[in-house]
């Protein structure tokens, strides 16, 4: 798209999503308001100022989770729960690892252009340890919530991803090579990005099969 094309298409669609939220507002109170405040913060402000600020993957952590999970669940039920916004981490933290690795990869350009992404102001080495922790993370808080018994075993199903993480996980011991790799798909010169994007699209399959799976299990048997 051009860009009057981009800035059309983002206009209609937010309008929209403007105006369903309005109506949630109005069939519920003021607290969705908040959320619906919040949404459109960083919507409009991600790009500048967040990302600028090294607040880009706080954002994007709290709109894939905390906004997006614990916000629906409160508009759906009335009842505002840090259990469930515990529980929309696991997934978010995935998402905020593909912004995470993209943003090592334009480490250097980023640093040159003064965007002072999280990576560019942690260091690069530090970056790639962060997203090696936010991975492990998404099945430490899973299986967190397993035994604590919000969830039943069978989010413990979120383990057959492991394999696609220690295939992804020799790319993080090192920076990002100059040159394309001899046997790197065609994906250049997206990396870390797309070691992130790759491992995202494993866990989030497995957790949200077990996820529908957990869900009918507590309607239906363990009621």
């Amino acid at each position: 798209m051009n860009k009057r094309q981009h800035l059309t298409y983002a206009g209609i669609t937010g309008a929209i999503a403007l105006l369903l939220g309005i109506v949630l507002v109005v069939m519920t109170n003021l607290w969705t308001l908040l959320l619906l405040a919040l949404g459109a913060f960083f919507v409009l402000f991600y790009t500048w100022p967040l990302k600028y600020i090294a607040l880009g993957e706080i954002s994007v952590l709290l709109v894939w989770g905390p906004l997006m999970i614990g916000g629906g669940y409160y508009v759906i039920t009335g009842d505002w729960s840090w259990t469930v916004v515990l529980a929309s981490l696991p997934y978010a933290l995935g998402v905020t690892g593909v912004i995470f690795g993209k943003h090592i990869d334009k480490y250097e350009m980023d640093k040159e252009r003064r965007i002072h992404t999280l990576p560019v102001v942690i260091g690069e080495q530090t970056a790639r340890l962060t997203l090696v922790a936010m991975l492990i993370l998404q099945y430490i808080l899973t299986f967190m919530l397993v035994i604590t018994g919000f969830y039943t075993l069978v989010m413990a199903a979120v383990v057959l991803a492991i394999p696609t993480l220690r295939r992804i996980w020799p790319m993080f011991g090192n920076p990002k090579p100059a040159q394309k790799p001899a046997d790197y798909p065609d994906v250049w010169p997206n990396y870390f990005v797309a070691a992130a994007f790759i491992h995202n699209r494993s866990f989030g399959v497995w957790f949200m099969l077990a996820l529908i799976v957990d869900s009918l299990l507590k309607v239906y048997i363990l009621k």
